[in-house]
């Protein structure tokens, strides 16, 4: 049985991340979405809130059969604890070729038995970053394109604009 793990801040899930979620748990048996304290990041939503957020999008997109889970700690390590076999990662730009390249590098260094499978953004999400959308949400723009309803909603709630 393969299984993969989708980690990232997802703060929030973008319908980029979404993309990405439903391509890979195509080709795989089991599927974690690991949402990351990462504490040298100032996230918008708590961890508990993106956990919350990030499965409420999922269900509402129709993704099936995916766990989301949280983490706080080494990637490799949160694999291995969930018996994954690879580390989905999603592409935009070439910066993000730079950075992840060198993760997948310092990855297979530390757990040479996981591989690092990079699926390349869906042309309409290229340029769509979580912290795209929540600026654009934090001057009051209109982010529905961009994320799911219980996502905008989640958003307008922080800005104590629940609607």
């Amino acid at each position: 049985m393969a299984i993969a793990i989708y980690p990232g801040s997802f703060d929030p899930i973008t319908h980029g991340h979404i993309d990405i979620a439903r391509r890979a748990r195509k080709l795989f048996d089991r599927m974690f979405v690991a949402v990351v304290a990462n504490p040298h990041k100032r996230p918008y939503f708590t961890l508990e809130e993106r956990v919350e957020i990030t499965q409420a999008a999922l269900v509402e997109e129709g993704v099936n059969g995916i766990e989301v889970i949280s983490f706080d700690g080494l990637l490799v390590d949160c694999a291995r604890e969930h018996g994954a076999d690879a580390i989905v990662r999603g592409l935009r730009a070439n910066s993000d070729f730079e950075y992840e390249f060198q993760m997948a590098l310092t990855n297979r260094d530390m757990a040479p038995e996981f591989e690092s499978v990079f699926f390349m953004t869906a042309k309409r999400f290229s340029f769509l970053s979580s912290s795209i959308v929540k600026e654009i949400s934090m001057y009051g723009g209109d982010v529905s394109t961009f994320v799911p309803k219980s996502v905008e909603r989640a958003l307008l709630g922080k800005l104590g604009h629940a609607g």
